[in-house]
C-alpha cells in the first residue's frame, strides 16, 4: 500500500471527522495472523523483547494480585489486561510499519517511535486506564455475590459465573471496538484519539463477522498464553500486535491524514 506524502498538520481542520474504512472478507484475520508472523520471523529480537516485557508485567500483575488480594481478584486484574495491551503494543507497530516501509527494525527505533508518539497516547492511555479501573471494581463487586455455604448449588454458582461472564463482555466489547484501529491509526497518522477511536468503532460495526472471527482470535491467543502458565504471552502478543498493524493497513483508508514521519535517521 503506497503512503501519502506528509503534508502540514494545520491542513487538518479540512479533514473529515472519521477516516472511512474497506470492506472485509470473514477470514481476513487469519491473513492477518500470518502477516503478523512473517513481521515477526523477520523482526525476532525486537518483538520477543516486547513480549518479554508484557510477560514479566503480567507475571508481577499477578504477583502483587495474589500477594495483596485474593484467587478472583488475579482473574479479574488478568482479564483487564486486555485494556491495556494495545497500549503496550504500539513498538510492535513500529517494528511492522519499518518492516512495511523497507527499514530494518530495531529495538531502540521502536523506543523512538514510542516516546514520539507518547503525548498523543495520554489521553488515549487514561481512557483504558479509567475502564479497566472500573472493570476491576466490578469484577469486586460480582464476587461479593459468589454463593458460598451448603446452599451453594450448581445452578447459583453457574448464574454467577454467568453475571460475571456478561459484565466482563461488555466491557471487553467495548474496549476491543474503540481499540482495534485506534492506536495503529495514532501511531501512523497525524490524527487525535476521538478521530481514531470514532473511526476504530465505524470499521468494526461495518464489518461485524470479520471482527468476530478476529476477537475470537484475540481470545484464543491469550487463553494459551494463561495455559502455559502466561509464559506463551511473550510470543502470542508480539503476534497479535504485529498482526493488529495489518488489521489497520488492510481496513482503514487513512490516506487523508498526514505521515508521521520516522523520528530516527535511516539505518
Amino acid at each position: 500500500m503506497s503512503e501519502s506524502p506528509v503534508v502540514d498538520p494545520a491542513a487538518a481542520e479540512a479533514l473529515p471527522f472519521v477516516a472511512p474504512c474497506r470492506r472485509l472478507a470473514v477470514g481476513a484475520p487469519l491473513r492477518w495472523l500470518r502477516l503478523g508472523w512473517a513481521d515477526m520471523r523477520a523482526a525476532p529480537l525486537p518483538s520477543l523483547a516486547f513480549g518479554l516485557a508484557i510477560l514479566a508485567l503480567s507475571l508481577t500483575v499477578t504477583g502483587v494480585a495474589y500477594r495483596f488480594g485474593t484467587g478472583w481478584l488475579v482473574i479479574v486484574l488478568l482479564s483487564s489486561f486486555i485494556f491495556v495491551a494495545p497500549v503496550l503494543a504500539i513498538g510492535l507497530y513500529a517494528i511492522s510499519a519499518s518492516l512495511e516501509r523497507g527499514r530494518r527494525p530495531s529495538f531502540g527505533r521502536c523506543l523512538a517511535v514510542t516516546r514520539a508518539r507518547l503525548g498523543d497516547m495520554l489521553l488515549y492511555s487514561l481512557i483504558l486506564m479509567v475502564i479497566s479501573l472500573v472493570w476491576v471494581r466490578a469484577g469486586s463487586a460480582v464476587e461479593i455475590f459468589f454463593p458460598t455455604g451448603d446452599g451453594a448449588d450448581f445452578v447459583a454458582v453457574a448464574t454467577f459465573f454467568a453475571i460475571g461472564t456478561a459484565v466482563g463482555t461488555l466491557f471487553s466489547i467495548a474496549t476491543f471496538a474503540a481499540s482495534a484501529f485506534s492506536l495503529p491509526m495514532l501511531v501512523d497518522r497525524h490524527c487525535d484519539a476521538v478521530t481514531g477511536v470514532v473511526t476504530s468503532v465505524n470499521a468494526v460495526l461495518r464489518n461485524k463477522p470479520a471482527m468476530l472471527v478476529w476477537a475470537t482470535l484475540i481470545v484464543l491467543s491469550v487463553a494459551v498464553g494463561f495455559a502455559t502458565g502466561l509464559l506463551g504471552l511473550a510470543v502470542t502478543m508480539p503476534l497479535i500486535g504485529h498482526a493488529t498493524w495489518h488489521a489497520y493497513r488492510e481496513t482503514i483508508d487513512a490516506a487523508a491524514w498526514p505521515v508521521h514521519p520516522d523520528p530516527t535517521p535511516p539505518a
